[in-house]
């Protein structure tokens, strides 16, 4: 059974990044589909599904008012945006680490809506990790 405290554990501005956190990570898996899993590493692969099951316990930790919530919220927000930056937004610098959207090759099918995603990700990645950090009183 799930352990909850006082609904204080999950403010009102944290539920609220967490639904705009949800649309994202659907946002982003959508590209992902539309680009084909073949276009990413598998290292790349297991790092998102990983972070993908973090994110739906972090979303189910806020909805049902667990205390740990906020703390879920910052680890899995601030982690992503750190993650998603390194993997999209910087060079492909990392080998296997890397989903550059920077000058990729034709075949990596990134377009505008590739870098929407991404971008709304992060943006909503760094909301959810600061109304944790909020929900914790820490800002």
């Amino acid at each position: 059974m799930l352990e909850t405290s006082a609904p204080a554990a999950t403010s009102l501005q944290l539920r609220w990044a967490t639904v705009i956190f949800a649309v994202a990570l659907a946002t982003h898996g959508a590209d992902h589909l539309r680009r084909g899993m073949n276009t990413v590493s598998m290292t790349v692969m297991v790092l998102g599904f990983t972070q993908s099951a973090i994110a739906l316990i972090t979303i189910a930790l806020v909805f049902t008012g667990h205390r740990w919530a906020p703390l879920f919220a910052i680890g899995i927000g601030f982690a992503s945006a750190i993650g998603f930056t390194l993997v999209h937004v910087f060079p492909d610098w990392f080998g296997p680490f890397s989903d550059s959207f920077i000058n990729p090759p034709a075949s990596a099918k990134v377009n505008g809506f590739s870098w929407f995603a991404a971008l709304f990700e992060i943006a909503a990645d760094l909301a959810i990790g600061i109304a944790g950090l909020r929900a914790r009183r820490l800002w």
